[in-house]
């Protein structure tokens, strides 16, 4: 069975003007797929049948369904290494130098899907910050239907087999019947919110930034405009983390690329140097300057970075 053609146009244009999301020619088995559960979850004969019916009604529940159903949502626990290796061996220990052992890191999580992903972050900081550091993990994702089985925190024994090894099931997790649950310690670190990548982004300012495997689906304008908003989000010497296939090169050249691990993640391009300024006197012989950090590329403050009565709830209780 086919789409009709009208019935791909309004579906695509409308995911294009809510999530900015492209579908192509050649996507209307995509849609038919990911369709057809809510058209026989209404008696529909079909997806043609049922988009006739969500365009007639036009109700707002319809069309925030018809547009999440599209959204892609694959993830996994620990999902591609680098982000956690980097997070681990260096935004964790930069942190924690620029700001002393009691700082607080502040972690944006975009398009979190079901969950795996921040609360893998969590589990990284539980395992590597000292006692007295803490960690604040923003999570948003445009579903609101994703985002409730992320809170609750349950996985099925298959989720939990993605990824996720086995020394930290024992450690992070615990059972819910037939299910996995992540311990309240972590969930308590971990805030989801519902969040549209087209809007402003959440106050920051954020020492890591997770946009992973999510620019792919927009053109290059809208990659553009995101990038341009997380940078005013970042935190003097913030990270940002894409995707494999993702890049700021040729996209935003605020940004570049840094190395980590076996891959790399993005930091925020030193500005222009400035005219050189009269000669200072000599530096007295003994006398030490502070150490620079790897990622910085802005002046540090000198207490840690937060805004003050920003709306994001902190949930950052020590771990």
């Amino acid at each position: 069975m086919s789409l009709a053609p009208d019935t791909f146009a309004f579906v695509a244009d409308l995911v294009r003007r809510r999530s900015a999301i492209r579908l192509e020619a050649g996507k209307e088995y995509l849609v038919e797929s990911r369709l057809l559960p809510l058209a026989r979850e209404r008696g529909c004969a079909g997806v043609d049948a049922f988009v006739r019916e969500v365009r007639t009604a036009n109700r707002e529940a319809d069309l925030v369904r018809v547009v999440e159903a599209l959204a892609t949502h694959e993830t996994s626990w620990f999902r591609d290494q680098t982000p956690f290796e980097a997070l681990r061996t260096q935004v964790l220990p930069d942190v924690l130098r620029r700001r002393g052992p009691a700082a607080r890191v502040r972690v944006w999580s975009a398009a979190c899907s079901s969950g795996q992903e921040p609360y893998s972050v969590a589990m990284v900081a539980a395992e590597s910050l000292p006692p007295g550091a803490s960690i604040e993990i923003l999570a948003t994702d445009l579903s609101a239907r994703i985002l409730e089985q992320a809170g609750s925190g349950t996985y099925s024994q298959l989720e939990v087999n993605r990824g996720l090894p086995a020394p930290m099931i024992v450690r992070h997790m615990v059972r819910a019947g037939a299910q996995w649950q992540v311990a309240p310690a972590l969930r308590r670190v971990v805030t989801f919110r519902q969040h549209n990548l087209l809007e402003p982004a959440p106050p920051g300012p954020f020492d890591l930034v997770l946009l992973r495997n999510v620019l792919i689906y927009f053109d290059l304008p809208t990659k553009q405009a995101i990038l341009r908003r997380v940078r005013q989000v970042m935190a003097p010497g913030g990270v940002l983390v894409l995707g494999a296939a993702e890049t700021t090169i040729g996209v935003d050249d605020a940004w570049q690329r840094v190395p980590a691990g076996r891959g790399s993640v993005y930091t925020l391009a030193a500005p222009a140097a400035p005219a050189p300024a009269p000669a200072a006197a000599p530096t007295p012989v003994g006398a030490s300057s502070s150490p620079v950090s790897r990622f910085a590329r802005l002046a540090v403050p000198s207490t840690p970075a937060r805004l003050a009565g920003a709306p994001v709830p902190s949930r950052g209780a020590p771990l």
